[in-house]
């Protein structure tokens, strides 16, 4: 990730593996979280890693969220995006205290979701710019439990957040909408030897922040 140049941050690029950025995320070690006096349940050190490869979501739909993500249409990726951050707008508007809280020690709260798809928006960018500007790149890891951690998912401010998803989904959005032609097969690489073409990366992509409303909300596509 520190071979393109960005105006928003990026996530922090030095993990032990390839994570899945896939409906695992926000298993945390019961062990590892706290009860605030708020009763929230806060991140502790140690986050039970999802380690599992998420890319079958290209090949059948997903009995839980309901979307067929090889069948998503690559142009309409843009659109989707845009949709699903005007989603989570709407949940982060809700009360800050029922935000934070988790309905399980082991599954992220509302708050941590939102913060997780944030980031992801931002590192597709990332991945989506080396993609289209090198040839078959491979990309640097990330690891996503040990991100929620460091940045303290749990305590962002909810309408920061909110704004940060926002801005991140545009231009994610508008990298997509530049996409045209032969451009669409361009490919990259991650670390645990999964490959993508532009294409097949723009749908992979819309599966993690839609199955992580339905995470939030229990609405299906």
């Amino acid at each position: 990730m520190t071979t393109a140049e960005h105006t928003s941050p990026e996530p922090e690029p030095e993990p032990a593996f390839e994570p899945a950025f896939e409906p695992g995320a926000g298993r945390a070690d019961t062990a590892g979280t706290t009860s605030t006096a708020a009763g929230t349940t806060a991140p502790g050190d140690a986050i039970v890693p999802d380690t599992k490869d998420w890319t079958w979501v290209l090949e059948r739909p997903c009995a839980d969220c309901g979307l067929d993500s090889g069948a998503v249409v690559r142009e309409d990726v843009a659109g989707m995006v845009r949709a699903n951050a005007a989603g989570w707008t709407a949940v982060l508007a809700g009360d800050g205290r029922a935000l934070r809280r988790r309905p399980s020690p082991e599954i992220w709260s509302d708050l941590e979701y939102a913060c997780h798809v944030r980031d992801v928006f931002r590192l597709f960018r990332v991945r989506l710019d080396l993609m289209l500007e090198q040839d078959d790149p491979l990309f640097a890891n990330w690891d996503q439990d040990e991100t929620a951690v460091a940045e303290r998912y749990g305590e962002q401010e909810p309408a920061v957040v909110a704004g940060e998803l926002a801005e991140a989904a545009e231009l994610l959005a508008a990298a997509f909408e530049g996409v045209s032609g032969d451009r669409w097969a361009r490919t990259g690489n991650r670390s645990d030897g999964a490959r993508f073409t532009v294409e097949s990366f723009a749908r992979y992509l819309i599966h993690d922040p839609v199955h992580h409303l339905y995470d939030v909300t229990g609405e299906r596509v």
